[in-house]
């Protein structure tokens, strides 16, 4: 298990799914966590692990730097950003509109950019120089595309890249901030019940694109992203980590 003592991170999306597990997973790690999310929930999620909790739109670009500031007022510094909030877009190339083009990537990849960005200059400032890490959660649809949701395949598969950006820019600028990508398989999250509701039978027929043939648990992803989150892989940056029950290694025709 990943030591997380004495580092301080803040968790988007923190109501359900993947952010929620990764609340209690980084606090079990011994970090101090500061969640955040639209929705009230979210409160009670970071309460119970003993996590603080702010209500955020990762959209409202304005607002970041007082969350970021929000986290180093009371610790001191940031150590860990988890951009996990997304929405999905349930539209295909024909059907989807312009507001919905424009929310879905207002959230996913531009949400994800200005948290890198408010996150970078915080970490510049930390006790003892430049250092942290990054933490982008993307999507397996980033890699086999959903024709049924254009937006969120495209804005994911954006986040990828500018992961990877963000990782070269900081090794190169000589700070020791690391900036790596979790790709989740279907997973039981909020998102995938939501969908459920519009495509009945969807959650069973995406368990069995997994030789598990299961969905995965929103713990094994938070397990994958504390583990990018530690000192243990000082190495990696711009990598990708599959947490997807090997869906995307099995043969089509198989």
């Amino acid at each position: 298990m990943p030591d997380l003592s004495g580092k301080v991170a803040i968790i988007t999306g923190c109501a359900s799914g993947i952010g929620a597990a990764t609340v209690k997973r980084l606090r079990d790690d011994g970090a101090q966590v500061l969640g955040t999310d639209v929705n009230e929930v979210g409160r009670a999620v970071c309460d119970d692990a003993g996590a603080q909790f702010a209500v955020h739109d990762v959209a409202d670009f304005a607002a970041w730097p007082t969350i970021v500031e929000q986290a180093t007022s009371r610790w001191g510094r940031l150590d860990i950003l988890v951009n996990n909030a997304g929405v999905v877009s349930q539209a295909s190339i024909e059907d989807v509109t312009d507001e919905v083009w424009d929310r879905t990537y207002d959230i996913n990849i531009k949400g994800t950019m200005a948290g890198c960005r408010a996150a970078i200059a915080a970490m510049k400032a930390n006790p003892g120089g430049a250092s942290g890490a990054i933490v982008n959660i993307a999507s397996t649809s980033t890699i086999g595309a959903l024709p049924g949701d254009v937006a969120y395949c495209s804005s994911k598969g954006a986040v990828r890249v500018l992961s990877k950006s963000v990782a070269v820019h900081c090794a190169q600028a000589g700070y020791d901030i690391r900036c790596n990508t979790v790709i989740p398989g279907a997973t039981e999250t909020g998102i995938l019940n939501a969908a459920e509701e519009h495509i009945p039978g969807l959650k069973a027929a995406v368990a069995a694109t997994s030789p598990f043939n299961r969905l995965g648990d929103p713990a094994e992803t938070a397990a994958a992203i504390a583990f990018l989150a530690s000192d243990e892989c000082p190495f990696m940056t711009g990598a990708e980590l599959l947490v997807d029950g090997g869906a995307l290694s099995i043969h089509p025709g198989f």
